[in-house]
């Protein structure tokens, strides 16, 4: 491995992207981690690879807790042991509140179990807020918003041109 040799071409590796840091909404979170082998597991498969860094509170992982408990998913402890170990090793735990000046640039939500995602958002300087809930996309054409709101399809054709 000597020095670059004059009239020598140097072959060089393609930059690799950097990892994308995302806010994932309770509901993406569940689909990607849950129903393993559904729509959302390409996005599981990219944090797992370190394309992707999901960023979360401890207010987002309160909501994911608590929705794992609903009696609908019949989940055991093991059973929710299992979703939060495909998540959590590979989460960024974000524990920097949004600035004042910041919070009063957020957009009103609809719901108000949702401004947590937007805060999250703003806060850990986050690429992309992924959701398919209705009350957050609405929001996606705010102007200044520091990041983007996206469906997770949209989010996985987007991640698939750009990762692949």
């Amino acid at each position: 491995m000597g020095a670059h040799q004059p009239g020598k071409r140097r072959l060089l590796m393609p930059r690799k992207p950097a990892a994308w840091r995302v806010v994932l909404d309770t509901n993406t979170v569940i689909s990607a981690t849950l129903f393993g082998s559904g729509a959302l597991k390409p996005l599981r498969l990219a944090w797992q690879a370190g394309h992707v860094v999901p960023i979360l509170s401890a207010q987002t992982r309160a909501e994911l807790l608590r929705v794992l408990a609903y009696k609908k998913f019949n989940l055991k402890e093991a059973d929710i042991a299992r979703v939060l170990a495909l998540y959590l090793p590979h989460a960024e735990l974000n524990v920097q509140d949004l600035t004042r000046d910041k919070a009063g640039q957020m957009p009103i939500c609809r719901d108000p179990t949702d401004p947590m995602f937007l805060e999250l958002a703003q806060s850990a300087t986050a690429d992309i807020l992924v959701s398919g809930d209705q009350d957050l996309l609405v929001l996606a054409n705010t102007p200044n918003l520091g990041f983007r709101i996206l469906k997770p399809i949209d989010f996985l054709a987007e991640y698939a041109t750009s990762f692949n």
